[in-house]
């Protein structure tokens, strides 16, 4: 029987993932064969590590949860386990009206579990943190199992002040969102299954924590821990960044498999199978069609079938990364911690910074110093417009009032990277299960996938592309 084609559409880490999975069931004895087609001259979409003067400077992630196995795997099965690293596990801190707060101890995205650091931070007012207490004995907020925002859910369980000073900070960086529209249910389910289990979400997270403790079974989905080990709760690749591993995981596919700068044109149909053109004239007819762009550019592909029509419903945040590199001498308060995230946005032009020099030992030459400043936000993206010149001027104006640096960088680097931050708002899982059943029903033979739309990590990520490999096989 001739072997099926299957062409994976986009080359970030979900679409290498695949192909990589998916070449490791052929060589078990799957009857297909495979191409990866990416628009531009690389792969690895959002992950880009440039190496300068002895830096090793992320520009997209820097790192991906240790708790979440599937990118340490990842690396293992490209041979680069060897070469994982934790960061250091120093202070992150929140930046509230010009001064810096030390993250309270045992506050998990912001929840206190532990209330001797919750009660003596100074970042929450007496009045805020009573208010916080009030989970303890409210009901729960969700009925029905409805969808609400993470900023409903949170401020009914622990108040605006709460919210304010350190969930939002750290939730809304994450998604570069408006936590009053990101779905809890697309985004922190385990907090809707803390609450449904407990009722007060500080009991049940105190919990949950003391059963990873004692090794104690039953913990929420998403709540599970690692082994303890020394260091953060973040991995990289020590050495060569995220990009090495993009590197690696090319360097195990199949090289007539590959095809870069390769941009469709046209998405058609044919009976059972579906005919690509590309921009260059270029063109192939496959069995199964996988694509993992972006869900923007995937509609734009295949608008003229109904069943991605929700896929217009999904916003996306413009962002951009801004690398300093100085002099250690000329950051006169280099403080020790891993960096910080900001509260009081309206004060500040940048939503957080990493002081990468410090988490990361492998990225930064001795003698000086490495900021990863962020800009841009769901509302607020104007900035990512900007020239250069006036987006580093408005980040050292931050920065300089935080640190007390001197003099101007040694060099610059902003990276935009727009539309790139796909928004989960209230309702994101039913529109994709529109889309889903659709597509299930109309075109069994075409899968849509990737970081729009269950997860934007790295693990997340390689999680969807081998969930998308079963569908796969099953039709196969």
């Amino acid at each position: 029987m001739a072997k099926k084609r299957v062409a994976i559409i986009g080359g970030g880490i979900t679409g290498i993932s695949t192909a990589f999975y998916l070449q490791k069931e052929i060589e078990k004895g799957l009857n297909a064969e495979y191409v990866l087609y990416e628009s531009k001259n690389r792969l690895g979409g959002k992950i880009e590590t440039v190496k300068r003067d002895g830096f090793v400077i992320e520009l997209g992630p820097d790192s991906f949860l240790a708790r979440k196995f599937s990118a340490s795997q990842l690396a293992k099965d490209v041979g680069l386990g060897d070469d994982l690293v934790r960061n250091s596990a120093g202070k992150s801190y929140i930046l509230k009206k010009g001064k810096l707060y030390p993250m309270p101890g045992g506050a998990i995205y912001g929840i206190p579990t532990q209330w001797g650091p919750f009660l003596q931070t100074r970042l929450i007012s007496p009045a805020g943190k009573v208010r916080a207490a009030g989970d303890l004995l409210k009901p729960r907020v969700i009925k029905n199992g409805d969808d609400v925002s993470l900023g409903h859910f949170f401020r009914e369980r622990l108040g605006n002040e709460v919210v304010e000073n350190l969930i939002d900070p750290l939730l809304s960086g994450i998604y570069a969102g408006n936590i009053d529209r990101i779905s809890l249910q697309a985004t922190f389910p385990q907090f809707q299954q803390i609450e449904e289990n407990y009722r007060s979400l500080i009991i049940g997270m105190k919990s949950s924590i003391a059963r990873q403790q004692g090794n104690q079974p039953s913990k929420p989905k998403g709540m599970q821990g690692e082994k303890k080990t020394p260091g953060g709760m973040f991995l990289s690749i020590k050495n060569g960044g995220l990009g090495s591993l993009v590197d690696a995981v090319e360097d195990k596919l199949y090289k007539d498999s590959v095809v870069k700068n390769a941009k469709i044109a046209k998405v058609n149909k044919q009976g059972e199978q579906y005919f690509l053109r590309f921009e260059d004239g270029r063109t192939d007819v496959v069995d199964h069609l996988v694509f993992t762009t972006p869900h923007f550019v995937t509609y734009e592909l295949l608008k003229n079938l109904s069943s991605v029509e929700p896929l217009q419903e999904i916003p996306a945040t413009s962002v951009a990364t801004v690398v300093l590199a100085f002099p250690k001498s000329s950051i006169k308060k280099d403080i020790d911690g891993s960096g910080f995230v900001v509260a009081s946005k309206k004060d500040y032009s940048i939503t957080a910074c990493t002081w990468t020099h410090r988490k990361w030992a492998h990225s930064t030459p001795e003698g000086f110093a490495l900021l990863r400043g962020y800009v841009g936000r769901a509302g607020d993206e104007e900035i990512v417009g900007k020239s250069d010149k006036e987006i580093v001027e408005l980040v050292m104006k931050d920065l300089s009032g935080i640190m007390e640096i001197e003099g101007e960088p040694e060099f610059q680097i902003i990276k935009r990277w727009k539309r790139a931050m796909p928004q989960y708002e209230v309702g994101h899982l039913e529109r994709l299960k529109k889309v889903y059943d659709g597509l299930e029903k109309e075109h069994p033979n075409l899968y849509i996938t990737g970081g729009s739309f269950k997860g934007i990590g790295l693990p997340d990520c390689i999680d969807q592309a081998k969930s998308t490999i079963k569908d796969l096989i099953k039709t196969l």
